[in-house]
C-alpha cells in the first residue's frame, strides 16, 4: 500500500474512534447478565403469599425484602415476629432496584411497567398466580424453592402440604362468611380444604357462587349448622349472630388463611380441625 492509501486508512480510524468517543454509552445493568444465577440468589418478594413461602424455605440472610403487606396484620399471611426479621419494600421499581437482588419474585398482576422497569436494571423476575388447589399450591412452593436453591426444604414442605388427610365423619354443613359478607367459590383452594377437613359447603346448597353476598338476614332465615366468619362488617358482628340461633355454631376464621397456598394451608387445616371437634364435642 502505498503512502496514499496508508494516510487514508489512518484517516477513517481516527474518524471512528472520534465517532465511538462521541456516541452515547449503552445503559449498564445492575446486574450482570452474562453469568448465571447464583446457586443461592439474593430475593426480593413483592407478593405475601410468596413471602409465606420464602420464610419457610429460604434464610434471612437471602431474602433481602418482603413485601409491605407482611408488616400490616390485616394482609400478612406470616407471623408478625417473623416479617420483622426481614426488611419489606413498597413494590415500586426505584426500591426494588436499589436492593440489587438476584432475584424477583411477584404475583401474575405486577404491572407492566414494574417489571419493564426491573428488567431493563438486569433483574429476573419470576410471576407466580393463586393455586387453586391442594396439588397446585405444593407444586409452586417446589417452584418457588428452586429458584431460590432451595430445592430439599421446598420438597419437604411440599410433602406436608399434600400429606393424605385422615377421614372424617358425616360432613358438616359450613358457610365460610368472608370479608364483604360474601362467600368462596366452589373452586377455589379454601373449598378444597373444607371439603377435605369433612366440611359440606353451605353455599353450594344455597346455590350460591363465588364472591356472592350473604346478608345477615340470609343467614339467620336459613342458618347453616356451621358459620366460619371471617369478616368485620356489620352484620358479621351483630349479636344476633352469636346468641340467637343456638343450633348454629359460630367460629371465627383468620382471613389470613383463606387466600394462600404454602405452609397457610397447614395452619388452616389445624384451625378447621379445631373447629370441627369443637362441633362434634356439643352435647
Amino acid at each position: 500500500m502505498g503512502p496514499r492509501g496508508r494516510c487514508g486508512g489512518a484517516l477513517l480510524a481516527g474518524l471512528a474512534l472520534a465517532l465511538a468517543a462521541c456516541a452515547p454509552a449503552a445503559p449498564v445493568p445492575l446486574k450482570d447478565t452474562a453469568h448465571p444465577t447464583p446457586a443461592h440468589p439474593t430475593i426480593v418478594s413483592l407478593n405475601p403469599c410468596l413471602d409465606a413461602i420464602l420464610v419457610e424455605v429460604a434464610p434471612p440472610s437471602q431474602v433481602l425484602a418482603l413485601s409491605h403487606y407482611s408488616r400490616d396484620a390485616a394482609s400478612s399471611s406470616i407471623p408478625a415476629a417473623t416479617a420483622a426479621r426481614y426488611g419489606v419494600t413498597g413494590g415500586t421499581a426505584e426500591e426494588v432496584i436499589a436492593a440489587r437482588p438476584d432475584l424477583v419474585l411477584a404475583s401474575i398482576f405486577l404491572p407492566q411497567p414494574t417489571r419493564s422497569a426491573l428488567e431493563r436494571a438486569g433483574l429476573r423476575v419470576e410471576t407466580f398466580g393463586s393455586p387453586t388447589s391442594i396439588a397446585e399450591s405444593a407444586d409452586q412452593v417446589r417452584a418457588v424453592a428452586a429458584l431460590a436453591g432451595r430445592g430439599d426444604a421446598g420438597e419437604a414442605l411440599a410433602a406436608r402440604i399434600a400429606a393424605p388427610q385422615p377421614p372424617h365423619g358425616e360432613p358438616l354443613d359450613a358457610l365460610l362468611w368472608q370479608p364483604g359478607e360474601i362467600v368462596a367459590g366452589e373452586q377455589t383452594l379454601i373449598a378444597e380444604l373444607l371439603r377435605e377437613q369433612g366440611f359440606a359447603s353451605d353455599a353450594a346448597r344455597r346455590g350460591l357462587k363465588q364472591a356472592d353476598r350473604v346478608s345477615l338476614e340470609n343467614v339467620l332465615a336459613d342458618p347453616p349448622g356451621l358459620l366460619l366468619v371471617a369478616g368485620d362488617a356489620a352484620g358479621q358482628r351483630h349479636p344476633l349472630v352469636q346468641h340467637t340461633y343456638k343450633s348454629m355454631v359460630v367460629a371465627p376464621f383468620d382471613p389470613s388463611l383463606i387466600y394462600c397456598g404454602g405452609p397457610t394451608i397447614l395452619r388452616a387445616r389445624a384451625r378447621l380441625a379445631e373447629i370441627r371437634a369443637r362441633v362434634e364435642a356439643r352435647p
